[in-house]
């Protein structure tokens, strides 16, 4: 009979890039739609890396990042995944899920109407 070769896997291994699937992503830039649209929000950025995933918003291209959000897989058992980060550094809102997470900035864009 002939040799069977396992399949290599990932070993256990972590990923080499660490990314936004579809439905993420999709909320992220539903959200960066609407900031724009108010006027809020001009340019982003998005950084894969090892540990982290990034999508940040800029005010104008040449600042610091308004707001980062990221999501780092290693600490989903602990503090969560996810992460809304401030413009000085500043974690405003860690959570498990992407939702509440984007809840403060989702906050910005609601108006009281007048009669």
């Amino acid at each position: 009979m002939g040799i069977v070769t396992p399949f290599p896997s990932g070993g256990g291994r972590p990923p080499l890039q660490i990314g936004f699937d579809r439905a993420e992503l999709t909320r992220i830039l539903d959200l960066y739609g609407r900031m724009v649209a108010a006027g809020q929000w001009r340019d982003y950025a998005i950084e894969l890396g090892r540990e982290a995933a990034v999508f940040a918003a800029f005010r104008r291209a040449a600042e610091r990042p308004e707001c980062r959000i990221e999501k780092r897989p290693a600490l989903r058992q602990r503090q969560g995944q996810w992460a809304l980060i401030g413009e000085g550094g500043a974690v405003l809102k860690r959570g498990h899920e992407l939702g509440p997470v984007l809840a403060p900035v989702e906050r910005r864009l609601l108006k009281l109407v007048a009669d």
